[in-house]
């Protein structure tokens, strides 16, 4: 296994332990931090290991962090959605 798989698998194991932990904001700082850490581990798995890897990663990593994507999705959609007419 290579490092960064196995930097990828610590993530998962952190994320885990994280989400049994309680939390008054519901996650949100643990999930900004698992971001911003799980970013540079996502370039490096698809790197060394290529991008079939790097996508099962991320699928990984995206069923973990599940509802932060779902609020971006939602706000893309009400960013980029039809305007209502200036009347």
């Amino acid at each position: 296994m290579s490092l960064s798989l196995l930097a990828a698998c610590l993530w998962a194991l952190a994320a885990t332990v994280v989400a049994m932990l309680p939390s008054r904001d519901h996650h949100w700082r643990a999930a900004y931090v698992l971001i911003a850490c799980g970013i540079p581990i996502l370039g490096w798995v698809t790197f060394e290991n290529g991008p079939w890897i790097g996508l099962l990663v991320f699928a990984a990593g995206a069923s973990i962090l599940r509802w932060p994507l779902i609020f971006l999705w939602r706000w893309l959609r009400r960013a980029g959605g039809p305007k209502e007419p200036a009347e």
